[in-house]
């Protein structure tokens, strides 16, 4: 059923929706009958009481923050994982492969969490605590969610000299996005990734919002973007890449028909691609 993984490229917010909702189809309302913990970390240490408080729980439902999933358990305890630079989970696997570093079976399916370069991460909160957990009180709004708003952005940018494109893979003040969702979105809305955050205008703001929620939507309906393997838990991969408009598109025809070429410039070392003719 489950392919296996070679997948190098970070699964951003749709491709860790898009898994958290294929384990919700085989997880929700299931008991954990045997947990397995093939090595003691991956980017950290992983919880040492993890066997014992998982097994026996039953999973009561599964939800995201920002790019981390979560498998809430009626134990009133959450399993929080980040898939890191390479982490998937498989569904059922056809044979267990050296990077399985945890192991989740129910009386119905196996779940393996494979990660090659050991980038990801698996803890345990309770859930009544998660807003206070470090990694989440630190976050800001979701981009899907209604507290990100042009209004939002507006006061979050004030003053700021950063590129928005750097503003907007900042965690503290959107939650979840990276950097393909922030080329794509900066180019519907008409917005220079160089441009200072500070230096958005209203107007820019109003498409950029929009723009942001449009573009991850699209996104997890198509299953993600399949990068280097990405593959959604049952092995399905997704398609949104077909539908890049920038990204990766460095020297292309601008699909605005505008007469520009899109191109390519390194920000904050990261790589950004958008058209000088329409992003202002």
């Amino acid at each position: 059923m489950a392919k296996g993984v070679k997948g190098l490229a970070m699964p951003e917010l749709p491709e860790v929706e898009t898994t958290v909702r294929g384990l919700a189809r085989f997880l929700e309302g299931r008991r954990i009958t045997r947990v397995v913990m093939n090595r003691p970390d991956l980017r950290r240490p992983m919880p040492p009481e993890l066997v014992q408080l998982l097994t026996g729980a039953e999973v009561t439902s599964l939800g995201r923050r920002a790019k981390y999933g979560l498998i809430h358990t009626d134990r009133d305890q959450t399993m929080i994982f980040h898939l890191g630079m390479s982490g998937r989970w498989r569904i059922d696997p056809e044979q267990d492969y050296k990077h399985d570093h945890l192991v989740i079976e129910t009386e119905a399916n196996r779940f393996a969490l494979c990660d090659p370069r050991r980038f990801g991460s698996v803890d345990l909160v309770d859930t009544a605590a998660l807003d206070e957990w470090p990694a989440f009180a630190a976050l800001g709004p979701e981009p899907l969610g209604e507290a990100l708003s042009a209004k939002y952005l507006k006061t979050a940018l004030k003053g700021r000299k950063q590129a928005i494109k750097l503003c907007l893979l900042d965690q503290r003040i959107v939650a979840g996005l990276g950097n393909i969702y922030v080329c794509e979105a900066l180019w519907r809305a008409g917005i220079s990734p160089r441009k200072a955050g500070g230096r958005v205008t209203g107007p820019q703001l109003e498409r950029l919002v929009p723009a942001i929620k449009e573009v991850l939507t699209q996104s997890i309906s198509d299953g993600g973007s399949t990068l280097r393997d990405y593959a959604a838990p049952d092995g399905e991969l997704g398609y949104f890449a077909t539908r890049f408009d920038v990204y990766g598109r460095q020297g292309a025809h601008c699909r605005h028909d505008d007469g520009g070429m899109i191109k390519r410039i390194v920000q904050g070392g990261r790589s950004t691609w958008f058209c000088p003719v329409c992003q202002k």
